[in-house]
């Protein structure tokens, strides 16, 4: 039987000037909803939580909130097709949580276009940091499309490429890619300089900010997945080059 449960919290005097942000919890260990909503809530977040994928999905798509965290083993509908549905329509921030033994489950789901994940069992304060950094990016993002900022300052063009930061757009060959946050700043981050290489603990501190820890495989998956992206719509794409054992540099053109 499904059981949603809906918590809101009055902002905390700390954060009181500020617009609060809605956190999404969607996991069946009710334990695991109660504790993370309580420390969430803590931090001045209001917090819905859903036991089950069907319902988190659906809740989701009412009430769009600022961040997801997403159980992958789930009843009625696992995590897997939540963020799968997700991204057919939005490159919302997501972050999953996976059993210590789910390592395919890992990749996959950044294959998808989870934003990150965090293994079980796991620490409150690393969550939230994972929450805050992801969160910091999208606000990044939208403080650059916002901005007075001309349209010329806020494009990087690389021959085919056109990166258009104050609509988060990213084209090839005069066609939309659609990129998550992650994958556009990772891509933006070697496109700036092509020809350079950029290391996994350049790139990370480049998506995720630094003092955040993120396993190299994650930059890996990501990478895999803004390539398939691109030879969705071009088969010859071949611009972001791994240096094996170095990282990955974007290739003059």
């Amino acid at each position: 039987m499904t059981i949603t449960a809906i918590q809101t919290h009055t902002a905390s005097t700390n954060a009181s000037a500020n617009v609060q942000q809605t956190i999404v919890l969607v996991d069946d260990d009710r334990n695991i909803l109660t504790s993370v909503a309580m420390a969430l809530e803590a931090e001045g977040f209001v917090v819905r939580t859903y036991t089950d994928g069907e319902e988190g999905l659906k809740g989701i798509t009412t009430s769009t909130p600022d961040l997801v965290v997403l159980d992958i083993k789930m009843p009625r509908m696992d995590g897997m097709e939540v963020l799968s549905k997700l991204r057919e329509k939005s490159a919302l921030p997501v972050i999953f949580l996976t059993s210590k033994d789910d390592e395919v489950d890992e990749v996959i789901g950044l294959r998808m276009g989870a934003d990150d994940y965090i293994t079980k069992p796991f620490s409150q304060r690393l969550l939230i940091e994972r929450i805050r950094a992801l969160l910091r990016r999208e606000a990044l993002r939208n403080q650059v499309a916002n901005s007075n900022k001309t349209e010329e300052a806020s494009m990087t063009t690389r021959g085919n490429l056109i990166l258009d930061d104050a609509r988060h757009v990213c084209t090839w060959k005069g066609r939309e890619v659609d990129l998550t946050v992650t994958e556009y700043l990772l891509l933006k981050a070697l496109a700036i300089r092509p020809g350079h290489v950029k290391n996994r603990d350049q790139l990370i501190d480049m998506a995720y900010g630094e003092n955040i820890y993120v396993d190299d495989r994650t930059i890996d998956s990501h990478i895999k997945r803004i390539r398939k992206k691109f030879r969705a719509i071009d088969n010859e794409f071949s611009q972001i080059e791994t240096l094996y054992g170095v990282g990955y540099k974007y290739k003059e053109e």
